[in-house]
């Protein structure tokens, strides 16, 4: 290789260097935004602990575990209030609430519609961090969003890999008549807690069910239907 052979590739050695560096200046702060929009939405995830009246009919009378999810949507110095779906607090026994720094503490219904599936749950701990409601009427088929909860919380403690929010990703697949259908499985555990905005970390549903026969499809309830179920029911939040 001659001098100038030389000469050249050094310099565009020297250049890539330059565009590799400027290339990892340029890179939003914090990596990802999607992990960055969970790493904000994240502290406002609960989960709901509680005993329910047993299903198996040779078991009249008995109390089942059961499990839920939640977010965080008012706080002061209070307490706290928790969005979540109705089906999931239903006939609850000891209800309670786990938050993400591993507090356990109970937690009392303020209101719940069974038709609309939708309950507010309050808890005393003061300011904490909450979650922004958004619009659902504003997304369209293959928005991207994120889907937070505590799938199965009892299946991961029984494999000793302890209580975690759990984060699915992937997109609306439709817009239906009250309720958005989604290509992420809303997996039992994970019900009420919230579908969001991947790029802008806004609530704009609640993981609610999936079809017994197709369980990769999940569904969720519009946060429109939760914004008209709260109106006149949440806490100050000074």
């Amino acid at each position: 290789m001659t001098r100038t052979h030389t000469a050249v590739v050094t310099m565009a050695l020297a250049a890539l260097v330059s565009l590799t560096a400027c290339g990892r200046a340029a890179d939003p702060p914090g990596g990802d935004p999607f992990v960055r929009t969970f790493r904000t939405l994240k502290p406002t995830v609960v989960l709901f602990t509680m005993k329910i009246p047993s299903d198996d009919k040779k078991r009249k009378g008995d109390l089942d575990d059961a499990y839920g999810s939640g977010v965080i949507v008012a706080s002061g110095k209070w307490g706290s209030q928790i969005l979540t779906v109705q089906h999931v607090i239903d006939g609850a026994h000891n209800l309670r609430v786990t938050l993400d720094d591993k507090r356990s503490v109970p937690a009392r219904v303020v209101a719940s519609d069974a038709k609309s599936d939708i309950a507010l749950v309050e808890i005393d701990v003061p300011n904490r961090p909450v979650a922004q409601l958004g619009a659902s009427a504003d997304l369209e088929a293959g928005t991207q969003i994120g889907v937070a909860g505590y799938p199965i919380p009892d299946e991961f403690d029984d494999e000793h890999l302890g209580t975690k929010t759990s984060l699915f990703a992937g997109r609306v697949s439709a817009l239906r008549p009250d309720a958005l259908e989604l290509d992420v499985p809303v997996i039992p555990g994970e019900s009420g807690g919230p579908v969001f905005d991947a790029q802008t970390g806004v609530v704009v549903g609640l993981a609610e069910s999936r079809f017994d026969d197709e369980k990769a499809i999940g569904f969720g309830v519009p946060i429109e239907d939760a914004e008209k179920f709260l109106r006149g029911r949440l806490h100050s939040s000074s």
